[in-house]
């Protein structure tokens, strides 16, 4: 039997131990990485900069009263086009939208719960929004109400309201705001087909309506939600815009939901539901209020006063019957705004 080299006896024990230790640090490593669960926030476009906040507070909530360590990514579109995706297969544990319509396709394809506008308080919205306008600094069209947007020689940016709810919204107000100024509905259809007929380009969602405006320097004004106004100072500096609150505006509803498909898949029922929870806690309503989304503690909407300002607002089922409705009337195919949209575009 040949004779080993001396030594090489330890030298087999220390290459064990250091191998027995590396898979110990290894298998410790995947037991971490285990107990960390990521959920997926599929949201619209311009709610990015809240939930990055939101995110933050949620996990170190998480943190504080369970000991868990939890990671949220987000994905972000136009709210129409998020839902296309979640639908085609996207593994989002929850949405957070700016129109139920876009839950209710989900629903429709069994993705959420039929029931998913009981499943939270406040038709599952924990915050509201509405339309206003942003101007150029110093507003030098002098635009103050809807009646300026359909002045000769104004250039009106707006989503597209068959690809994103910022644009649907916006669309309705118009439509609301001839309305409650007393016009029939042929009035506001030609209302609102002179509105369009200023549009220059429909953006695909609301982050992209902000680009077109600020970053390409198209149009005199755009129509956006409220809370647009401090993700655009926070982005591109303060006094880039002015604010214009119109004298009426539309209610629109911020709505979540469980993608049911998603969780019972991953195991994240219980945490996602935590997560839309949360979203109706003093902490989240805080968050959601110094980013210009109204929250639905009225306590704290009030200690906001100087952000919401004062409009007459009117809900989407006063005027339309329901989002729902409002989809099939005015938003599919050969509906009202594809009428207007080819008369305005003339």
């Amino acid at each position: 039997m040949r004779n080993l080299p001396r030594g090489t006896g330890f030298l087999r024990s220390s290459v064990t131990l250091r191998s027995l230790f590396a898979g110990a640090v290894i298998a410790a490593s995947g037991l971490a990485s285990a107990q960390q669960t990521t959920l997926l926030n599929g949201s619209y476009d311009v709610a990015r900069e809240f939930y990055k906040d939101y995110n933050a507070a949620f996990v170190a909530h998480i943190k504080k009263t369970s000991g868990k360590d939890v990671k949220i990514d987000q994905s972000h579109a136009g709210s129409s086009a998020i839902a296309r995706s979640v639908a085609e297969g996207l593994d989002a544990d929850v949405v957070t939208m700016n129109t139920s319509t876009d839950i209710d396709f989900l629903a429709d394809k069994g993705v959420v719960a039929k029931d998913w506008n009981k499943k939270f308080p406040g038709n599952a919205s924990p915050t509201t929004s509405t339309m206003l306008f942003l101007v150029r600094n110093g507003n030098p069209k002098g635009i103050k109400d809807w009646d300026d947007l359909v002045k000769p020689g104004i250039q009106v940016v707006v989503v597209n309201p068959k690809t994103g709810g910022n644009g649907r919204y916006a669309y309705l107000a118009a439509w609301g705001y001839a309305k409650k100024k007393g016009g029939s509905d042929a009035q506001a259809a030609e209302f609102v087909a002179k509105l369009y007929k200023n549009v220059p380009v429909l953006a695909q969602g609301g982050r992209a309506a902000t680009t077109t405006f600020l970053q390409r320097n198209i149009g005199d004004v755009l129509v956006t939600f409220e809370s647009e106004v401090v993700s655009i100072d926070r982005e591109f500096g303060a006094g880039k815009v002015d604010a214009v609150h119109p004298s009426i505006s539309v209610v629109a509803e911020n709505p979540v939901a469980v993608v049911e498909r998603t969780v019972a898949k991953k195991g994240t029922a219980a945490l996602a539901k935590e997560y839309l929870d949360y979203l109706y806690s003093d902490e989240a309503q805080e968050i959601a209020a110094q980013h210009a989304l109204r929250p639905r503690n009225e306590a704290i909407l009030k200690k906001y006063v100087a952000v919401f300002k004062p409009i007459q607002l009117f809900t989407v089922n006063e005027l339309f019957g329901s989002l729902g409705e409002a989809q099939k009337v005015h938003f599919n195919d050969g509906g009202q705004f594809d009428k207007i949209y080819t008369l305005g575009a003339k």
